[in-house]
């Protein structure tokens, strides 16, 4: 070996040595973590995330014009940036009654093919991010009326939050029916 390749060959080793003792003060790596995010809602006190998917915006809710010959979870209709949308009180639609004042509650809005519709729910709990791991099936049974529209959950600090479609809630027949029957 000739002496420039000799010289070349130890200041690499050096580089070698002195990378591998300033690596040690350096974080170790960790596994990146996949996450699944949701737009977190509450809900007679229960702890929902709808899919990203699922909600093409977060409104205060509108005000409303009142329709006459509907089920009393149908709020009215109203005219935002132009657009007619139903208002609809998710808490009515299940039999229950939201503790809050509707000017509290918050509007989760679905945008989907020819349904453009408001879901008012209680609060809005911002983005929501849990890992993939994090996901459990939910006993549908001790949910009673959100049974139908939810697709597991996510436990996070011991606390399940629970996935709630809206797609699955436009789907439903009795959802879709506003109008009074009789």
């Amino acid at each position: 070996m000739s002496t420039a390749a000799s010289a070349a060959f130890v200041k690499l080793a050096d580089y070698l040595v002195r990378c591998r003792r300033l690596a040690a003060s350096l974080p170790m790596q960790e596994d990146a973590v996949d996450y699944w995010s949701g737009v977190g809602f509450t809900l007679d006190r229960h702890r929902l995330v709808a899919p990203m998917d699922e909600v093409s915006e977060i409104l205060s809710v509108p005000a409303y014009t009142r329709v006459p010959g509907v089920m009393p979870w149908m709020k009215g209709v109203a005219n935002v940036r132009g657009r007619l949308m139903t208002i609809m009180d998710l808490s009515r639609f299940l039999g229950r009654a939201s503790e809050l004042q509707e000017r509290r509650r918050r509007l989760l809005v679905l945008d989907q093919h020819d349904l453009y519709t408001g879901v008012i729910v209680d609060e809005v709990q911002g983005m929501q991010h849990f890992p993939l791991d994090a996901y459990r099936p939910v006993p549908t049974a001790e949910y009673e009326d959100l049974g139908p529209y939810l697709r597991g959950g996510y436990l996070r600090d011991g606390e399940l939050w629970s996935v709630f479609s809206l797609t699955r809630l436009a789907q439903d027949p009795r959802f879709m029916q506003a109008a009074r029957t009789g």
